[in-house]
């Protein structure tokens, strides 16, 4: 895990085409601002496994059509 510190108005850039900026930093919070390509699937962790079951879902569904 690669750990940085960032202020308000700096960025990271991954993999060339991914920019996360640093909008806000309030009691203890920060919001970020995230630029991606329309095929990179950005999602906070606790909605990563509720996605996973829905793609497996709709997988499924689609196989079985």
């Amino acid at each position: 895990m690669l750990i940085l510190t960032r202020n308000v108005g700096e960025s990271i850039t991954i993999n060339n085409n991914i920019v996360i900026d640093i909008v806000e930093t309030k009691n203890c919070h920060v919001k970020l601002g995230i630029t991606a390509p329309k095929n990179v699937l950005v999602l906070r962790n606790e909605l990563l496994k509720q996605t996973k079951t829905l793609r497996r879902a709709k997988d499924k569904l689609c196989n079985d059509g």
